[in-house]
């Protein structure tokens, strides 16, 4: 029965909630005395300063990329950034203890290194010059985001996060969040900025992006519902976020078809692909916001 297990879920997550703010009054304590003992570690403090320097070697390659001389700059200095800024998020993940994916601020982080990530692939594979530049500028605004409003809270992680799943799954949705920003990147650039007549290696861009995106979100869904079977005992519950998951699937899969099927009518293609994305953005930090999802959904563990 649907009812008694959602039941079984909420009674799960609130026994998890339970023991999560026990585990956070003893660590704590234990905080409190690894700073008068002078523990040290990776701090945000230091994003700033490796934020800046991968965003330097990032925008050294794009603009090495857009003047069309040697690639091996371009992937030199993205490759030199990707490798500063992977060096707090691991800084981060042995300073807290545990992977740096709980908080809206530390999911940025890993979308702010994904973003180039992507870029870099993208334009290793299809060269198109102009793609570093944008990975490099909306990963700038994910930065800056969390310069400004960091929103990071304890270290802790509440029982249900403390799974072997957890980090492949968030770390699989980030990459695939990034393929499928850059394709909507794309989209965008072709609806309301390109002046001439979209050409079909435009579209094969688009294409390919989601191709890449939806396959890394069909792996996140899967590594998702393995982990929600060892943590709650369900596969699937049809939580407010698993809700907008699904619908948000089926926009992208209804993208593929209708390219497939109606190749030549383009812009109705695109604007699907931007509503895909607007979903997106619903099911990644839009129902932590849904008073449906207040005190029932088990995926609003990332607010306090």
């Amino acid at each position: 029965d649907r009812s008694s297990a959602a039941s079984d879920v909420y009674k799960r997550q609130s026994l998890y909630r339970d023991r999560y703010d026990d585990a956070r009054g003893r660590l704590s304590v234990c905080e409190c005395t690894k700073e008068k003992r002078g523990g040290k570690g990776m701090s945000w403090e230091y994003f700033i300063l490796f934020a800046v320097v991968a965003l330097v070697c990032w925008s050294l390659g794009a603009f090495a990329a857009w003047k069309g001389k040697k690639t091996v700059w371009a992937y030199g200095f993205t490759l030199l950034g990707l490798a500063v800024f992977f060096c707090f998020i691991l800084g981060m993940w042995v300073s807290l203890e545990r992977p740096p994916m709980r908080t809206m601020g530390e999911t940025r982080l890993w979308y702010s290194f994904f973003l180039p990530l992507a870029g870099l692939i993208t334009y290793i594979r299809w060269k198109y010059k102009w793609i570093l530049s944008f990975s490099c500028v909306l990963s700038l605004v994910f930065i800056c985001i969390n310069i400004f409003k960091p929103e990071i809270h304890n270290k802790t992680l509440m029982p249900a996060l403390q799974s072997p799943w957890f980090a492949p799954h968030v770390i699989v949705y980030m990459f695939a969040y990034a393929m499928l920003g850059a394709a909507v990147v794309m989209a965008i650039y072709l609806l309301w900025f390109k002046k001439e007549e979209i050409e079909r290696k435009e579209m094969d861009l688009c294409d390919n992006l989601t191709y890449v995106g939806l396959a890394f979100m069909t792996l996140g869904m899967l590594t998702g519902a393995i982990w929600a079977k060892e943590a709650w005992g369900h596969y699937w519950a049809w939580d407010p976020k698993e809700t907008w998951a699904a619908a948000t699937w089926f926009s992208y899969l209804t993208y593929i078809h209708f390219r497939l099927g109606k190749p030549l009518k383009v812009r109705p293609a695109l604007v699907i692909l931007l509503v895909s994305f607007v979903l997106l953005q619903m099911c990644w930090y839009g129902i932590n916001y849904l008073p449906s999802a207040q005190g029932v959904s088990v995926h609003t563990y990332n607010l306090n």
